[in-house]
């Protein structure tokens, strides 16, 4: 297969994932009784200029949910507990970053370390599960998911101050906060200083999966856990660090709007970022890149959906609902397309062999 042709058949996936998704997204518009024409010119207009910054944030956040279930997914770990990490782990980093133990930037690099710890835990009692009692991680996160949301309201409601009908912890001290910069000229939102972990993560998570003896165990034992063991892998140990790793990111995922925006942790928290990260991980291949584009497509989509119930008269659920065809797209799209991969090397293979047994037979 030629070079051209191999891009060629790349870039198919994608665009027959996306020509899928807005047929089925419009086919569900009809049935609803609503207009396409409206949803999708809503839906592709340019942004408000403020809306840029809402955008980059979301993807940012996005990036590491989407990042924290990829370093699972990379060894057939379903690591489906990204939810129940980040909530714990945001809860315990506030918690910790109120109490000022620590003077200014001390103590926001402090509160990271202790955010990505408590995700790591709280991963690491799925990790201990699996390899001790070989219970399934994806039973075990889930439960965990649930667990952790009851275990932080009750904290909440202990540790917490009341504000009208919410509890928050203690506001971190504005030593502290990390300010934001801008992205849009004259523009009073901003984009979080702590954003920029999304970028570090990924430049991290891309050396350790590429150029490290860890990231090659990692991805050997996704292939084959039968060959990575041949070859000296330790399974049950790469299942605890990899969970452990998965839940560390995980911590990140709420440091950027704690640090840039809320500065506490209260129970207006915002929710289903961890089971959107999943969606995230899946279309973005795992891969650094992938992952990075998936983010910004879904925070896009996030965003487009405020003036769709105002322009358009459109519920803005529609959105999780092209989301969500969008991966289940994109999944099969790169299904057909691998299979039309190996159809096609197969046939070149058959087509070589062919002339080389016809060379042969004229030969003298």
């Amino acid at each position: 297969m030629t070079t051209v042709r191999r891009l060629m058949v790349g870039a198919a996936a994608p665009a027959l994932a996306f020509v899928v998704a807005a047929a089925v997204t419009s086919v569900v518009l009809v049935a609803a009784g609503d207009s396409p024409a409206d949803f999708w010119r809503v839906l592709l207009s340019a942004p408000d200029p403020r809306d840029y910054v809402a955008i980059a944030n979301a993807t940012a956040v996005l990036y590491l949910s989407g990042l924290a279930a990829a370093i699972g997914f990379r060894m057939n770990l379903f690591n489906i507990g990204v939810e129940g990490q980040y909530r714990v782990a945001t809860f315990a980093g506030a918690v910790f970053a109120g109490q000022a133990l620590l003077p200014g930037a001390l103590n926001t690099a402090a509160t990271i370390l202790v955010a990505m710890a408590a995700g790591a835990a709280w991963a690491g009692i799925a990790a201990l599960l699996r390899v001790l009692r070989g219970v399934s991680e994806v039973i075990s996160t889930i439960m965990l998911n649930a667990i952790a949301v009851s275990l932080v309201a009750f904290l909440l409601q202990k540790v917490g101050r009341r504000q009208g009908e919410t509890f928050r912890t203690d506001t971190i001290p504005e030593s502290s906060w990390v300010p934001s910069f801008p992205l849009v000229p004259g523009e009073s939102s901003q984009v979080y200083g702590l954003a920029l972990l999304a970028v570090v993560a990924g430049v991290g998570f891309a050396v350790l999966l590429n150029r490290t003896r860890f990231g090659f165990d990692l991805r050997a034992t996704g292939h084959s856990e039968s060959a990575a063991v041949a070859s000296g892998v330790n399974v049950r140990r790469m299942v605890v660090y990899t969970l452990l790793l998965s839940g560390a990111v995980a911590g990140l995922i709420g440091m950027p709007e704690l640090f840039g925006g809320s500065h506490a942790y209260g129970s207006t928290i915002q929710t289903g970022i961890g089971f959107t990260g999943i969606a995230v991980a899946l279309l973005g291949r795992n891969h650094p890149w992938g992952i990075a584009v998936a983010a910004l497509i879904f925070g896009y989509l996030n965003q487009q959906a405020s003036p769709l119930g105002v322009t358009a008269d459109i519920s803005t659920e529609i959105i999780a609902v092209t989301q969500g065809v969008v991966v289940l797209s994109v999944v099969i799209a790169y299904e057909v397309v691998r299979r039309y991969r190996v159809r096609a090397e197969q046939a070149e293979v058959a087509r070589q062999l062919r002339r080389e047994r016809g060379a042969q037979a004229v030969s003298p």
